[in-house]
Parts: C-alpha cells; structure tokens; sequence
C-alpha cells in the first residue's frame, strides 16, 4: 500500500514526499520534470518520469507499486501567466486531474488528496474567506483549481454505490513559502519569495507594487504558510483518508490574520544582512488590499497550524536558495 505523488518533484510535492516518509508512508513519484527537478526525489523513493496526460503511464506505475491513495500535486501554477496560456492551463490542470482520475479507477485507488488553491475566490467580498465564500475565480487558472475539484467531487459521486468509491478532499491555500532542511527551493520565476532574494543577491532592489492600499502599511496583506506545515496537512489527510474518515470537501490552509508585503519584503532584507530600502511603484491592476483565509476546520480535521514564523520562512528561503 503506498501513495502517488503527482508533481513530486517540484518545491510544493518534494516537501510533501518527504513528509510522508517521515510519516512512515510509502511513496511514489510521477512528475514530467517540467518545473520540477529529480534530485528533489529523496534517494529510495521510486520516480516515474510521466506527465498525468498520460493515464497509461500513471496507470501502470500505480499498478507496479500498488497505489492506494494519491496526492495530486501537479499542475501548472502560475496565475499571471495562465491569462497568456488558457489552453496550455486548462490542458494541464483540467484534462490532467480528469486523466488522473482515469488512472486511478483502472489501478484501483481509491484515496486522494487534490492540492488546490485560494485562487478559486478571485476578489472575494470578505476579507477573510472560509470555505463557504463564494468562489469567483478571475484567472485561468483559478478557474482550473475549481474545474478540478468540481471533477474530483463528481467522481466522488459517480463512485459512491460500486465496489470502489473513491473518497477525496481539496486543500486551498495562497502563498506558499520557505524550505524544509532538504536543499529543496522554490524556483517559479513567479512569487514573492524567490523574486525578492533573486533581486537582493543580484545587488538590486526589491520592488513593492502600491504602497497606498486600506491597510496597516499600506501594502497588500495575504496569507504566507510554510511549504512543511502545508505539507504536513497534505499527509495528516492522506493518514485520515487511510483510516476511513469522511473528511470534508474542502478546506482552507490559511493564517486567518495575514502578512503584508512589506513586512515579507523586509523580513528578506534582514536575513540577507544587506541594508537596503525596497523600492515602491504604481499598484498592478487585479491586487485586491487584504485576503487571508481562516484554516478553523483544517486544524479540527487535518492537524493544520502555523508553526513557522514569517522570520522562519524568511531564513529558511534564504538559506534554501544558497543550495542552489
């Protein structure tokens, strides 16, 4: 018995294949190596080189290694970008996930856990969503996340009277940051975090988009969790989902309070020792002030909680990303 993880070769998926081993869970790994990197697979963990399009190839690895559950990672992840590539998206995160699916029904696996994402909200209406909160999302991808969960759960009901119901869970989450102690970095071109270090190592200065938003500092305010404690919820729900628990249909991972940008911003700069003042510009159009979730029935249900500090997740990016 052991679980599939889809894009674990990537920054999110290698922490989760690492805690579930640390969980004492035996894993496999399919990743295409698209934005992902094989010597983030921990050394014993068997890696399949497959992209989930390719429900043949994700169907006999599970049968090889007799998978049980999975943990759907993979995806293509960029917001911004996916308004350029809509096709490329919807193929990857909606045709994918539903080949996914195919594969797990032909090998018999009948447990998964989906990371999703809180970018199925788009511009909510609240300043801190729940799980009840509308989902409007306004990307490509936002709106691939919510495809995919729609999909799982129509699955999830289509199964319900054979012989091999599946039963799954979507976690939601925004920015995911930080590093475990594996030498495991996030390399998108894309996100806060790795931008800003790139920028403070390049002898340049980090940017700030709007410094004039309803907040406390003025900058944008948005939920920040730590890649091990994220990772920690994916497993602690594969664990429930093994042990026949109805979990619900979705939950949020979020900090419930948030961090502003500035205080990310500046948070870099102090561990990279250098004494440097970001820079502010004009605000990007779409960049709400505040959105930060509350994660109440995650830390009921799949042991979710913020045990890292933003310093924490601040020096543990930096160091992560001097492996490099």
């Amino acid at each position: 018995m052991s679980w599939m993880i889809t894009g674990g070769a990537g920054y999110i998926g290698a922490h989760v294949t690492r805690a579930l081993g640390e969980a004492g869970m035996d894993a496999v790994v399919v990743d295409d190596l698209s934005s992902g990197f094989a010597k983030f697979v921990p050394e014993g963990v068997p890696f399949v080189q497959a992209s989930i399009l390719d429900t043949e190839a994700v169907t006999a690895a599970m049968k090889e290694h007799g998978v049980t559950g999975v943990i759907h990672c993979a995806g293509y992840k960029y917001a911004g970008e996916s308004v350029k590539f809509p096709v490329h998206t919807y193929r990857q995160n909606v045709e994918g996930t539903g080949c996914l699916l195919d594969a797990m029904k032909a090998a018999g696996a009948t447990k998964l856990v989906f990371s999703s994402s809180a970018g199925v909200y788009g511009t909510p209406p609240v300043a801190v969503v729940t799980e009840d909160t509308p989902t409007t999302p306004e990307s490509p991808y936002g709106e691939s996340k919510l495809i995919g969960e729609w999909l799982i759960r129509d699955q999830v009901r289509a199964t319900a009277d054979s012989d091999a119901p599946l039963q799954a869970t979507s976690l939601r989450y925004f920015n995911v940051v930080g590093a475990g102690p594996y030498g495991i970095y996030d390399a998108s071109p894309h996100n806060l975090f790795p931008k800003v270090i790139a920028a403070l190592k390049a002898g340049k200065t980090p940017l700030i988009f709007g410094d004039d938003y309803d907040t406390t500092d003025g900058t944008c305010v948005r939920d920040y969790v730590h890649v091990q404690d994220l990772a920690h919820s994916h497993v602690a729900a594969a664990r429930m989902l093994d042990a026949g628990v109805d979990l619900r249909p979705v939950y949020n991972l979020g900090a419930g309070s948030g961090t502003s940008v500035r205080q990310i911003v500046e948070a870099l700069i102090e561990v990279s020792g250098l004494n440097v003042e970001p820079k502010v510009e004009a605000r990007r159009p779409g960049d709400p002030a505040r959105i930060v979730a509350t994660g109440e029935l995650a830390a009921d249900d799949i042991e979710w909680k913020m045990a890292h500090s933003i310093q924490e997740m601040a020096q543990s990016a930096w160091d992560a990303d001097d492996q490099i």
